[in-house]
């Protein structure tokens, strides 16, 4: 278990950090470094829906001889479905929404306010995907390994840094004090863990839906990045710095997986 709660903090430890930005900056992100942050994160998540994910479960099902598509394909249409639910029923900005001029303060922190319901949003099938992949390994899944659970869990961690940062330097730019600032994005990862530990516990009650869990998961995350994320780190000028540090992302998140898994 040591192992487990390890590789469940250490993902909300990456939105912690990228938080705790504002206490050593003074302005919000440069909108090309947003942009860059944004391919970056959008890389490593398709490289882990893929690699960590839907490999996984599809492997998971081989048993089904030529149908052993048929969980991974179910999974991910149900984790499409339940985060387009998801973005319709709670009320949140897209992230390209949060340039443009608010009106006063007060517009500027409701704006705010919807871009930390909006991460917030996005790290909900994150937690999923670290939960189910260490609920593999526990159940003796020979297709997960600790190390490839540890993998995912650095990967997501790594591309969680800058959405701390894209919610705590807003608020404080929004008037609010760097503790409050801080503790937005603090608050906006701890969906995280415990959408993991709900997915470890779900997985191990009903242990044959774990393919399907895998490429909920997986489908899940590849939502936000088709909806929000890509679109982010096209828009404007110079967006080819979105697509490198995508594929930057995409080795990065690859290479870690099969070095580590």
């Amino acid at each position: 278990m040591v192992e487990v709660l390890q590789g469940l903090v250490i993902p909300f430890a990456g939105t912690t950090l990228g938080a705790a930005l504002v206490f050593v900056m003074r302005g919000a992100l440069n909108r090309s470094v947003q942009r860059a942050l944004t391919g970056f994160a959008a890389g490593v998540m398709v490289a882990a829906s893929i690699w960590s994910l839907l490999i996984p479960a599809m492997e998971d099902a081989s048993a089904m001889g030529s149908f052993a598509f048929v969980p991974a394909v179910a999974g991910f249409w149900l984790g499409i479905l339940f985060l387009l639910l998801l973005d319709t029923v709670i009320p949140h900005l897209h992230l390209g929404e949060t340039d443009a001029e608010p009106e006063g303060p007060r517009s500027r922190l409701q704006r705010t306010t919807l871009m930390v319901l909006a991460v917030t949003l996005h790290n909900i099938p994150e937690g999923m995907a670290v939960g189910v992949v260490y609920a593999g390994w526990l159940a003796g899944d020979a297709n997960i390994t600790l190390m490839g659970a540890l993998a995912l869990s650095i990967g997501i961690a790594i591309q969680n840094f800058p959405e701390g940062a894209i919610i705590s330097l807003p608020l404080r730019a929004a008037g609010a004090s760097r503790g409050k600032a801080f503790a937005g994005g603090f608050l906006s990862g701890v969906v995280e863990p415990i959408g993991a530990v709900l997915t470890i516990i779900a997985a191990g009650l009903v242990l044959p839906v774990l393919p399907y869990l895998l490429a909920f998961a997986a489908g899940a995350m590849m939502y936000v990045v088709v909806e929000e994320l890509i679109p982010e780190m096209s828009e404007g000028a110079h967006s080819n710095v979105g697509v490198l540090m995508f594929a930057l992302g995409f080795t990065l998140m690859m290479a870690l997986d099969v070095a580590l898994g």
